[in-house]
């Protein structure tokens, strides 16, 4: 249990420094944070990968003291992302429709079985798929309404006739 806890206090200062990063927009801080892990995977060459996902795999059917610990740190794990996924909502930088707690849910949850397929491929393919798929589906940017779109078209093109007018 001493190692489980040490690894996520390991854990949560990767998800802090990446996440409370003030200089980054929410969602970028997102992408920040499972590059750093990326990272660190590539320095394992993809052969190691979450201990807590690790266990999770191994010994919830034989441990319900892991168990309940292991499942507690998935809550605590879950309350972070899902504080920075609900400020890119409000930023306007993820679609609301989904709530950015069940977003968190699902984010670990898949990540965590990249990280599975990664040690078995030992290659980084699942992690950059599982990137770019997330990225551009359930934490992709809200495409503007059509009546927004419309009107930045006929700004851009009332602008572009001006310019032409005053050469």
């Amino acid at each position: 249990m001493e190692v489980l806890d040490q690894y996520f206090d390991y854990l949560k200062k990767l998800v802090s420094e990446a996440l409370n990063d003030e200089t980054l927009t929410p969602r970028q801080r997102l992408k920040r944070y499972l590059d750093v892990i990326t990272d660190k995977l590539e320095r394992d060459r993809w052969m190691l990968g979450c201990l807590i996902g690790d266990f999770s795999l191994q010994v919830t059917s034989h441990s319900k003291l892991l168990r309940k610990r292991l499942d507690s740190i998935f809550r605590e794990w879950r309350t972070l992302f899902a504080s920075c996924i609900a400020a890119a909502q409000s930023a306007g930088e993820v679609d609301s429709r989904f709530d950015a707690t069940e977003l968190a849910e699902f984010l670990l949850a898949s990540w965590e079985g990249a990280i599975l397929r990664m040690k078995v491929e030992r290659s980084p393919a699942a992690l950059e798929r599982f990137k770019a798929i997330v990225f551009e589906t359930v934490l992709q940017q809200p495409r503007a309404s059509a009546p927004a779109a419309r009107q930045r078209r006929i700004r851009k093109s009332s602008t572009a006739k001006a310019k032409r007018n005053r050469r």
